[in-house]
């Protein structure tokens, strides 16, 4: 199976490259400026035991002259209308496969490339750009759901979870792909909205006398959004989520934070304000979520 990345940046570049370790046909699509940076530096993953670098094959929109089976988009969801007017360019009618936040996506690339080309998935991943461009690994046990939408993509699928099984990332292959997506979001939007509301890590929230208690309103307000829009979350589901929101002493943050504290640009829109706008257009409350989604478009009006 020929796979084909869109960018080889901190999500799709770390998951790209365990897929080549364990075999796979992978290529990544990349701006000519990155092309001669992965010609000159390779493609390093740099994690607490190992530190690995990898030669993959790169082409850019301009090369781009045979067909793939699959087609993997990791995009920030600022850059993803650029995205889906490469993928427009690709040869052939490959699936598609975005790993970005929220939903919206999915129902916008349904609509240009038909919904049986558009499959589901949930990156479960920590991971940064340091300064000379290796993928660093912040978080152990890396994992990515992702599923068939339409009956049409169910080989395609099993094909990717067999090449995954062999990669140095856990994979689970859903049966309800949308239900786990709005599982995420409700987790990624309270962790997004907390760090950046607050300005620090989850553990030092948390540490607080009402921080808990914070944390909890608005993941319950996330919840409220996603069951009312048709998608409950589980009981186990919630645990999870708690587990890994409340723990104690984490130094967890968002990527929305780090890149607010680099004054870089953020997802905010696709994260929080999207949240709120589903809130508001089925009635569920949404207080905390306005605060964090206010003060992140406060920032951004101060530096654009």
């Amino acid at each position: 199976m020929r796979i084909l990345i869109l960018g080889a940046g901190a999500v799709g570049g770390y998951y790209g490259a365990r897929l080549i370790q364990a075999g796979a046909d992978v290529t990544f699509l990349v701006r000519p400026e990155k092309q001669r940076l992965l010609r000159k530096n390779g493609l390093v993953i740099e994690t607490s035991d190992e530190t690995v670098k990898l030669n993959p094959a790169t082409v850019t929109k301009e090369s781009l002259n045979s067909e793939v089976d699959l087609v993997v988009l990791t995009p920030k969801s600022y850059d993803f209308a650029e995205a889906i007017e490469v993928v427009q360019n690709v040869q052939g009618k490959p699936f598609l496969l975005p790993f970005l936040n929220g939903i919206d996506h999915l129902y916008q690339m349904d609509l240009l490339f038909g919904k049986e080309r558009v499959m589901a998935g949930a990156a479960y991943v920590s991971t940064t750009l340091t300064a000379d461009g290796a993928v660093q690994q912040l978080r152990d046990d890396p994992s990515f759901v992702f599923g068939a939408r339409h009956e049409s993509q169910k080989n395609v699928a099993e094909k990717l979870h067999n090449l995954c099984d062999k990669s140095a990332f856990k994979s689970i292959l859903s049966l309800q792909i949308e239900q786990a997506l709005w599982e995420k979001w409700a987790v990624l939007a309270t962790l997004a909205g907390m760090t950046t509301l607050m300005r620090a890590s989850m553990g030092k929230i948390t540490n607080c006398r009402f921080g808990v208690e914070a944390t909890t309103k608005m993941y319950d307000e996330c919840c409220g959004v996603a069951e009312k829009s048709g998608y409950p979350i589980s009981a186990d589901a919630t645990d999870r989520a708690l587990s890994v929101l409340l723990e104690k002493g984490s130094k967890l943050t968002a990527s929305m934070l780090r890149d607010l504290e680099l004054n870089q640009k953020t997802e905010y829109e696709h994260i929080l304000g999207s949240m709120v706008d589903y809130a508001k257009s089925v009635g569920a409350p949404c207080t905390s979520l306005i605060l964090s989604y206010t003060q992140m478009n406060i920032r951004d009006k101060e530096i654009n």
